[in-house]
């Protein structure tokens, strides 16, 4: 079994699922030196094959299980919706396999924690595909931030919002999965404040749900007792809003322009000083930074991410549950 021992030459990884962002992960993927994609697996053999097909991948499997016990798989990308990365993470953790799960990890706190408590008991490696920390401008941010560019943290801004509209037959739409704005949209808002100010101690909402009762337009105020600070953050699967970010302080202000979760650029504004900008470097838009650092961390026998640990991913998934509860947002079979 690959990540319960040694791992090769190249990491080996099976792909869950069939969908849009596991194709746009598999094609960064094949970009990577130090990776190989060995199986992939969906809930039939169709999809499975047409993607094996596409992406040159040696086996496909019609049922999870087969990549589960596939000796050859060190990781696997689960990559289904929300309402499943429960069930399928934890199936690969006691399959032996280090798992990489897409954003949000589970569907609520309670999933998420029983994910991280299996990995950590079994000694496996999980980390959340929040790749938006992995993305060399967002850590530069976080960089200048700690190290006090723009003094005292006062304010975090940010938003994702998609103008749709989405109809009622689709996933966004459907509670089952987990839909509405929040967990598909609102993680990577929340999840930018977080990696600048931890996790809130105060959650505020307000949201417009749609007639099956998940978020289509979800705003949120976080805040921070012992420092005053606060975010003002915002979702929407029903409108087209600005994706940029803020993060201003006592001392200056850093503005990330549209697409702040994958930024071509952002602008440290000191105060009485001239605007300094960072350019990024390599494709921003590329899955690659995330792929290379389970890479390296498998490479290294590291069983989570310093970029993306797991304990800032159980904090996130608490102030998820907290804004749901405040929007009265539940689940079936929450």
């Amino acid at each position: 079994m690959g990540t319960a021992g040694h791992v090769g030459e190249k990491v080996r990884w099976g792909i869950l699922a069939t969908g849009g962002i596991a194709e746009r992960f598999t094609t960064d993927l094949l970009t990577l030196d130090g990776a190989e994609v060995v199986a992939v697996a969906s809930r039939s053999e169709a999809p499975a094959k047409a993607f094996a097909e596409r992406f040159g991948i040696p086996r496909a499997y019609g049922e999870w299980a087969g990549l589960f016990a596939d000796a050859d798989v060190d990781v696997v990308y689960v990559a289904t919706p929300h309402h499943a990365h429960r069930a399928a993470a934890g199936l690969a953790l006691e399959a032996g396999k280090a798992v990489l799960c897409e954003k949000a990890l589970t569907l609520n706190a309670r999933e998420a924690a029983e994910l991280v408590a299996l990995a950590r008991d079994r000694g496996l490696f999980l980390m959340e595909a929040m790749w938006m920390y992995c993305n060399p401008l967002v850590r530069r941010i976080a960089e200048l931030v700690r190290d006090g560019a723009v003094g005292e943290v006062r304010t975090v801004q940010a938003d994702f919002g998609l103008a749709g509209p989405f109809g009622a037959d689709h996933r966004l739409r459907d509670p089952k999965t987990g839909g509405g704005a929040l967990l598909d949209l609102g993680v990577y808002p929340v999840s930018f404040a977080q990696l600048l100010l931890g996790e809130p101690d105060s959650v505020q909402a307000h949201a417009l749900l749609s007639p099956e009762g998940v978020d289509l337009n979800t705003g949120m105020l976080l805040g921070w007792s012992g420092t005053g600070a606060s975010a003002l953050l915002s979702c929407s699967i029903a409108a087209d809003t600005p994706l940029t970010a803020s993060v201003t302080g006592s001392l200056g202000r850093i503005d990330v322009p549209r697409g702040f979760f994958f930024p071509e650029r952002f602008t440290l504004h000191r105060n009485g000083a001239e605007p300094e900008e960072f350019v990024a470097e390599a494709d921003p838009h590329s899955f690659r930074h995330e792929a290379a650092e389970v890479v390296r961390c498998l490479r290294a026998g590291e069983k989570e991410s310093p970029l993306v640990p797991l304990d800032g991913s159980l904090a996130v998934m608490r102030t998820l549950d907290a804004v749901r509860d405040r929007i009265g947002v539940r689940y079936p079979g929450e």
